[in-house]
């Protein structure tokens, strides 16, 4: 498992080499995004695309429609989810808008894909001032 907020020491090879060795069912990454673009993460369409151009960059197929819905009643946590089935499992994210406007975004196949380029896309997209996040392989 790998986890942090600093991506300089990550090494793709070495990661990518104990998936396949491993034989692994598939990789996971949460990432969370702090003091994001506001209207990025109250925008569906934003999110939309954001979601397809992530699909793109791991060269995951999307199967179906991507699901953005606003919803909560509580100020603390309401905000828009999405949903993506895609053919090798699921990307997920929530977004809100406390003090703190965050995004926290799950990925999951069963491809490989590099942690580290979704990480800093994500980051980049949602123009974030900080983040977290960490990955691990599931067996």
């Amino acid at each position: 498992m790998g986890e942090g907020n600093n991506l300089e020491n990550f090494d793709d090879s070495k990661l990518k080499n104990e998936f396949e060795e491993r034989k692994s069912w598939g990789l996971a990454t949460g990432i969370n995004l702090y003091d994001c673009n506001p209207e990025y993460i109250r925008s569906a369409e934003k999110i939309k695309e954001y979601v397809e151009k992530l699909c793109e960059l791991i060269k995951a197929k999307r199967f179906g429609e991507c699901i953005v819905v606003d919803f909560g009643e509580n100020p603390r946590v309401t905000g828009f989810s999405f949903m993506q089935l895609i053919e090798t499992s699921l990307i997920s994210g929530h977004f809100g808008m406390p003090s703190n406007p965050f995004a926290y975004l799950d990925v999951f196949s069963c491809a490989y894909y590099n942690p580290k380029t979704i990480i800093k896309f994500s980051a980049e997209f949602f123009q974030a001032k900080n983040y977290t996040f960490y990955w691990k392989i599931r067996k």
